[in-house]
């Protein structure tokens, strides 16, 4: 086999997903006597196993990863291309990457609208910190992401999309907070590193000289509101993550001083990876 053929990626693809020949053929409607046939000719031809078995399921080898990353670039691509000829118009799914904060207080008027125009997209949305999504974007596990900066921009493009007002929350039942001078020992709520946010906290507290007693992290703004509400910590959050949420009635809220209050969120794609759904994407934040 000189060059991959995408019937056979197709049927590699299906097995992986599946975990199993006789679910992949069925899924494929194809014999399973045709699906083991092909999945061996692969691995013959790219010299390397692609699944070892593992509980009565096959899974992916090391080599397999890799292959597997390719071909659902290559199967996406290749419907894409076909629906481009037709028509120029975006189709299929587009993968795209989103913080949390942004899914729930920008993007649903973005992405309503979106659909609106586009309903034969599927969108399929992960949400993760930013420098997660930035890597699946330049791993091809997505087609794009909204991203705050600071975040590690190698070999992708962006464009600015939102703007953001990041302000410090504490518990009602505390004093004012002055400054960062008067966070120190008190316990920090936040998401996992990679997250923008907390790394703008975190070099707002070093600029002063402050360290936090701990770092406490969660994986929403709703468990990190109702932690600073209930007398945890503090945290930063952007200002329209607590119009959405609410709360303040329970909370102080002090805006952040200078640089360290103003935050921009982007959208990035990879340079060599600018698909019609993505162009879409990208008018649809223009207009």
């Amino acid at each position: 086999m000189r060059n991959l053929d995408l019937d056979a990626l197709q049927i590699f693809k299906a097995v992986a997903d599946e975990g199993g020949v006789a679910r992949a053929a069925a899924q494929l409607n194809r014999v399973q006597s045709n699906v083991s046939t092909r999945l061996k000719q692969l691995e013959a031809a790219l010299d390397a196993p692609l699944f070892r078995r593992q509980n009565r399921r096959l899974v992916l080898s090391d080599q397999g990863r890799v292959l597997l990353s390719y071909a659902d670039r290559l199967l996406r691509l290749s419907a894409e291309a076909q629906q481009a000829v037709r028509d120029g118009a975006p189709r299929g799914t587009l993968r795209l990457g989103t913080m949390e904060s942004t899914a729930a207080a920008r993007l649903p008027p973005v992405l309503a609208a979106y659909h609106a125009a586009w309903p034969q997209v599927r969108i399929e949305l992960v949400t993760g910190t930013s420098a997660a999504l930035a890597a699946k974007v330049r791993d091809y596990e997505l087609e794009a992401a909204f991203v705050a900066e600071p975040f590690p921009a190698e070999g992708l493009a962006s464009t600015e999309a939102f703007a953001e007002t990041l302000v410090l929350i504490s518990p009602r039942a505390w004093p004012e907070i002055a400054d960062a001078r008067a966070l120190a020992d008190h316990t920090v709520i936040a998401f996992a590193s990679g997250c923008s946010y907390r790394r703008i906290l975190e070099s707002w507290l070093g600029r002063e000289g402050v360290a936090p007693g701990k770092v406490m992290e969660f994986a929403s703004y709703h468990a990190i509101v109702a932690c600073v509400a209930a007398g945890t910590g503090v945290a930063i959050v952007p200002r329209s993550v607590l119009d959405v949420l609410g709360g303040q009635t329970a909370l102080r809220v002090r805006d952040l001083p200078g640089k360290y209050g103003a935050a921009r969120t982007r959208l990035v794609w990879r340079v060599d990876d600018d698909t019609p759904a993505v162009q879409a994407l990208r008018d649809q934040l223009a207009a």
